[in-house]
């Protein structure tokens, strides 16, 4: 590799979580495979969807299936880290597929850098973003407004963050989040009480994230088929 590190967005639209996570799987063997393939940071929404981690408890969901079903809500067992987390319209869900290599290759490092990230967008929002000592993510007081679930094989990481810009937070109740009975959650339209474009937002954590990662170009790909713009 050279030390000129290349990364290429992907901007999926609105996307169902399957088809995604099968994207996510491709670009990660290809990247495997092909040391010119560029890092890519995969950017997408999806329906609404709750997601179980291979550490989740099944009782942080707390309704069953066909009462999920009835709210327009899927439900679906993942290999990323974590417990049980939800997605949805309004959310910008980043899923960064990526070579850890060198000093990088720490994986509580990359946790702390994915925060970073998110923490710098929000700062430009003139919202003070943090982070809880003994849980990852990022949070506004005891409110968390990005959530993280990640998995790295090889080397290589998929899976990522949800950043809620303007999500149904009643969904929210439909879970324990994260398995964290004792603190909420949040969305940069309640902190600023206003809405923000979802271009606009995804723009920042485009350039958040390149110079967190020290990516020196960034490029965009086509959208695959099978996502929706």
């Amino acid at each position: 590799m050279t030390n000129e590190r290349k990364l290429a967005v992907v901007d999926l639209g609105r996307c169902d979580y399957d088809t995604a996570w099968d994207i996510q799987k491709e670009v990660h063997a290809a990247i495997l495979e092909d040391d010119d393939e560029p890092d890519r940071l995969i950017l997408v929404e999806h329906p609404a969807v709750i997601t179980l981690g291979r550490g989740a408890d099944p009782q942080h969901v707390l309704f069953n299936e066909d009462y999920l079903s009835s709210q327009g809500v899927e439900l679906r067992r993942t290999d990323r880290g974590g417990d049980v987390t939800y997605h949805g319209p309004g959310q910008i869900v980043a899923y960064p597929i990526v070579r850890l290599v060198g000093h990088r290759r720490d994986v509580h490092g990359y946790f702390r850098s994915l925060e970073q990230v998110v923490i710098e967008l929000l700062a430009e929002y003139g919202v003070q973003a943090g982070r809880e000592d003994g849980l990852t993510g990022v949070w506004v007081g005891d409110e968390k407004v990005c959530a993280m679930g990640v998995a790295i094989k090889r080397w290589i990481t998929y899976h990522g963050l949800a950043l809620n810009v303007a999500p149904n937070l009643e969904h929210f109740r439909l879970i324990t989040p994260c398995g964290i009975a004792d603190k909420g959650v949040t969305s940069m339209r309640e902190l600023l009480g206003r809405d923000i474009p979802m271009a606009e937002v995804k723009g920042k954590l485009v350039r958040q994230f390149a110079s967190e990662f020290d990516y020196q170009r960034v490029g965009r790909e086509p959208i695959p088929d099978g996502a929706e713009t």
